[in-house]
């Protein structure tokens, strides 16, 4: 009888806009030598229209309905780091849908003001941080549910992403290849 090893869990990596999420992801997929996706990349392909034109053409509600969607449909695919956009894991639906395929969550804890310095130096268009003062706001409200994510990593601005990948495959416990 041949037994077949379980694929390694799929890593949820979480935080706000600017913490890094897509760059730590991929860096982190190459360590592991699996596949990974951007959810809001995945969603842009799905919808054949960027996020912002999403979000400005109907609103936040909506675009949240398609990102649940879409991320029911990423749970299907062989990606096995999956970067959440910044508004995701508030949302109680999306945790409960990670939790219930056993996901592993990552938050990327990275301070606002580090955060804000590169949502403004991104040719990025990011129409829930139009401003400082709304993204502070926003930045605030949801750390909340991002220190639900069963693995914080302090994200800072002297951390190169190699640092932050291995602090995540470390705390995970997972070998290269795994």
């Amino acid at each position: 009888m041949t037994t077949t090893t379980p694929p390694p869990p799929r890593i949820i990596i979480t935080g706000f806009m600017g913490a890094g999420k897509t760059t730590v992801a991929r860096a982190l997929a190459a360590r592991l030598g699996c596949a990974w996706l951007d959810l809001d990349e995945f969603i842009a392909a799905r919808h054949h229209r960027s996020v912002p034109a999403i979000i400005d053409a109907e609103g936040e509600t909506r675009f949240r309905e398609l990102e649940t969607a879409a991320l029911y449909v990423a749970l299907t695919t062989d990606a096995r780091v999956i970067a959440l956009g910044g508004g995701t894991w508030p949302v109680a639906r999306n945790r409960q849908l990670l939790a219930a395929r056993g996901c592993v969550t990552v938050w990327l804890d990275a301070p606002f003001d580090l955060c804000w310095r590169r949502i403004t130096a991104s040719a990025d268009v990011r129409p829930l941080a139009r401003d400082a003062v709304e993204a502070r706001a926003r930045y605030d409200g949801r750390r909340a549910y991002y220190q639900l994510a069963a693995h914080h990593v302090s994200v800072g601005a002297g951390q190169s992403v190699t640092e932050i990948a291995a602090e995540i495959q470390a705390q995970i416990g997972l070998a290269a290849g795994d």
